[in-house]
């Protein structure tokens, strides 16, 4: 039940409707609290400020018309430069890259601010009373002598809300354009890798995760299509505890799933239906994959980038040289962490939960080898791979992370053999002999 809670919260937290829901319900709250303030004259002492000038019924309703018509424009407009630029760059840099600008609070709380604004404004629109107008509340004849009603806080507030407003304005056209910048959604998606990473694998070392083999036993599969996106290894840790059992995850999050596929594995021959549905709801699956538990999902941004930048019909070489720095950074990262993870591998009681993990090789196949084929393709793609992979060498924990490494540069300089040809590939090969020799 939590995986599946932590899965929805994504989806919240990736969408366009939360927030602006969010502040409509506040400005609405916000102005029925403070209408009745006016009202019943619990903000006298707005009058007695010398430098607020107090409004005229026409000029607040006048005031509030233009407020209330202009925000449901410009929250239209903001709403339409959105779309455009998540087209954009969803076009461009690749599909995955949308989940990051989705995720843009930056873009989320500029169109809330303009829908919260509208609502509040037209809500407090409707109890300005005109000096012809009766009234129909006997306090209003208690709060003001003047005729008419004007609720001088609140459209004092309504001023405010108003220059916040036009401050968020001129942040949302100045963070558009800077969003869709490469080098910015570049560093955004290393960024979180980079914040992942010890997270996930706080401990400095060399140690591998160990790798055992589940015995033979009842399974637990798949009842719905979609990514693993979430795995709650503290429910899968008190379940086991509680039946005395053991698990076997044949999945890692990221990977695609479907009924019938198995997920778990115990190690018991016969397992009550409950237990099955309680182990199973541990896994939440969706229609993407997120980055929260997943950190090949960032790497796989990183290399898709360079490999697009990379293709022949966009011929990008800068654009994949600063993707495969920030993937040199990550890997470097990874080379001198303990990849035990303590999630499902805590320290502190007997292990029951035996996650499907992977050793750095995994990583460095998932980064450099993935990109491998296009690198190799561009002389200074090539040579700066070969400068990363040698400085992540002098940086790395352990012997064999070393020799991974090696191994790695060994296989792009084959590979620059088949795709480059005269000085560019004698380039490639005298960088590799100066480093690796």
């Amino acid at each position: 039940m939590f995986a599946r809670l932590r899965s929805t919260w994504f989806d919240i937290n990736a969408s366009y409707w939360f927030y602006p829901a969010l502040f409509a319900v506040s400005g609405l709250i916000l102005a029925l609290g403070l209408v009745h303030a006016d009202r019943i004259g619990a903000a006298e002492f707005v009058s007695d400020w010398k430098w607020v000038s107090p409004a005229r019924p026409n000029g607040a309703s006048n005031m509030l018309t233009v407020l209330a018509s202009s925000m449901i424009g410009v929250a239209s407009t903001v709403f339409s430069i959105t779309i455009a630029a998540v087209a954009y760059a969803s076009g461009t840099y690749g599909p995955r890259i949308l989940t990051n600008f989705m995720e843009d609070k930056g873009n989320q709380l500029s169109l809330a601010t303009f829908v919260g604004t509208f609502v509040y404004a037209i809500t407090v629109l409707r109890s300005v009373r005109s000096e012809d107008e009766a009234s129909l509340f006997l306090e209003d004849a208690t709060a003001t002598a003047a005729p008419g009603f004007v609720p001088q806080l609140s459209l004092l507030v309504a001023f405010l809300m108003m220059i916040c407003a036009v401050a968020v304005l001129v942040y949302f056209l100045h963070h558009i354009p800077s969003s869709i910048r490469i080098n910015t959604v570049i560093e955004d998606i290393a960024a979180k890798l980079l914040d992942a990473i010890p997270r996930r694998f706080p401990d400095h070392g060399d140690a591998e995760p160990s790798k055992g083999e589940p015995p033979e036993g009842a399974k637990v599969d798949g009842n719905a299509t979609g990514y693993v996106r979430v795995i709650d290894f503290a429910s899968l840790r008190e379940l086991a505890q509680k039946h005395e059992m053991k698990l076997w995850l044949f999945v890692r999050t990221g990977d695609f799933v479907y009924p019938g596929k198995a997920l778990i594995g115990i190690d018991r021959k016969t397992v009550p239906d409950d237990v099955r549905k309680a182990v199973s709801e541990c896994l939440a699956v969706g229609a993407s994959r997120t980055p929260e538990q997943d950190l090949e999902f960032p790497i796989d941004e990183l290399v898709e980038i360079a490999l697009r930048a990379l293709s022949p019909g966009i011929n990008d070489p800068f654009t994949a040289i600063t993707a495969t720095h920030w993937l040199s950074a990550a890997t470097t990262e990874l080379g001198r962490r303990s990849l035990v993870d303590e999630e499902s591998e805590p320290r502190d009681e007997e292990r029951c939960v035996f996650a499907l993990r992977d050793g750095f090789d995994h990583f460095l196949e998932r980064g450099f080898g993935a990109a491998r084929s296009a690198l190799a393709s561009n002389r200074m793609a090539a040579l700066v791979a070969l400068d990363s992979l040698a400085s992540a060498i002098r940086s790395v924990e352990g012997a064999a992370r070393p020799s991974m490494l090696r191994h790695e540069a060994a296989r792009l300089l084959e590979q620059a053999e088949c795709a480059l040809v005269g000085p560019d590939l004698e380039d490639v090969r005298a960088r590799y002999r100066e480093l690796f020799a």
